[in-house]
């Protein structure tokens, strides 16, 4: 993998980068669609790359669990198993032994869980996640690191974060010269200090890229940016930095102004499937009575599959019966709209009005309340 920085903003910390991996290069700012057992919910790989797709996260947790590793290796990796042609990420399985705190045990050696599918015990460890995201083939691959939970005391938040750096060590010490790139993750919670403790701590070992963990696990907005701000100010500036799970477009849009270069978070597809669209007039939610006789599109002016075909009423007439195809269609539209979303910031960026975007973009939010 290689980045480079090729705009700088006049009016904040945001730029605008290129990343060059084996399968294919992408701008940033961007955001990553989550596919956690290699498949975007509700789409095909090739109407994610219609709507705009560029990268792809994938979990390493859910895929070792099955099919398995050994046997998407065997099919050619990850890439071939799901027909991606572009670049991938696969995140460590991390947050999964958090979110599935109740099923595992930590030690300094890994992690020893339940599985969620068949109450079966496995291990991973560092060497033991390398190994499985070599097997997948991911362009981008994730440091194994210890999430500390929302709330955690300063003693446990400390220990979490030493622990994660002694396994990025030891996960960089594994690493081979396949062209994959090693991404770490700072973890330290919200205490300031333990954040640049754990910055500093990773930035000396010389990673490909760094990603903020540990966030949009329950704090506030004001305390995430804080630490998003803070946290930055530690890491280098020729390398590109990854926050993690942040995906609504405010905090994006924040979030890039303190030089964030990548995100990734279930929110687009999600809420697709729940009902809940994203417009450049805010939210839409098309349950709503008033759609039932709207033959409009879901915003007059998307260029996306789903607009250029089907109207609010049809979608609504759909989602009520939890139609297959809603799922679909209001799927390709949210991840169009994140597409074309990372894509105005970016241009925004490049002709250095990313101030006037923001305000543009907060008035249409206030103007749909």
């Amino acid at each position: 993998m290689e980045f480079q920085v090729v705009k700088r903003c006049k009016s904040s910390k945001a730029r605008l980068g290129v990343i060059a991996t084996e399968h294919g290069r992408l701008e940033t700012p961007v955001f990553m669609p989550v596919g956690t057992a290699g498949a975007i919910k509700g789409v095909s790989p090739e109407e994610a790359r219609e709507a705009g797709v560029e990268i792809i996260l994938a979990n390493t947790y859910h895929l070792y669990l099955r099919p398995g590793h050994e046997l998407i290796d065997k099919l050619g990796g990850l890439h071939r198993f799901m027909n991606w042609p572009g670049p991938l990420l696969t995140d460590s399985g991390g947050f999964q032994t958090l979110s599935l705190s109740k099923l595992r045990t930590i030690s300094d050696d890994g992690v020893t869980f339940r599985s969620h599918l068949d109450g079966s015990t496995h291990f991973l460890g560092p060497e033991k996640v390398m190994e499985i995201q070599r097997a997948l083939g991911a362009d981008i691959i994730i440091t194994l690191d210890e999430c500390a939970p929302f709330g955690a005391d300063r003693s446990y938040v400390l220990n979490s974060a030493k622990l994660t750096e002694k396994w990025a060590r030891r996960c960089l010490e594994e690493r081979k010269d396949n062209g994959q790139a090693l991404f770490c993750v700072v973890q330290g919670g919200i205490y300031p200090e333990l954040r640049e403790m754990s910055a500093r701590g990773l930035v000396s070992m010389g990673f490909d890229g760094y990603a903020l963990g540990g966030l949009s696990v329950g704090e506030d907005k004001p305390t995430r940016e804080n630490v998003v701000r803070l946290t930055r100010e530690f890491l280098p500036e020729e390398k590109p930095v990854y926050l993690m799970g942040v995906g609504t477009p405010d905090d994006i849009i924040e979030s890039v102004k303190m030089g964030m270069d990548m995100f990734d978070c279930v929110m687009p597809t999600r809420n697709a499937r729940n009902g809940m669209l994203f417009t450049h007039k805010g939210k839409l939610i098309i349950k709503n009575a008033r759609f039932a006789e709207d033959n409009s599109p879901i915003e007059e002016g998307c260029a996306c599959y789903t607009c250029s075909n089907y109207s609010r009423a049809y979608l609504r007439h759909l989602f009520l019966l939890r139609e297959i195809l809603s799922f679909r269609l209001t799927t390709i539209h949210n991840l169009y709209y994140y597409a074309e979303f990372m894509s105005e910031i970016r241009q925004a960026i490049r002709d250095d009005r990313l101030a006037e975007f923001s305000h543009d973009f907060y008035r249409g939010e206030a103007e749909s309340l």
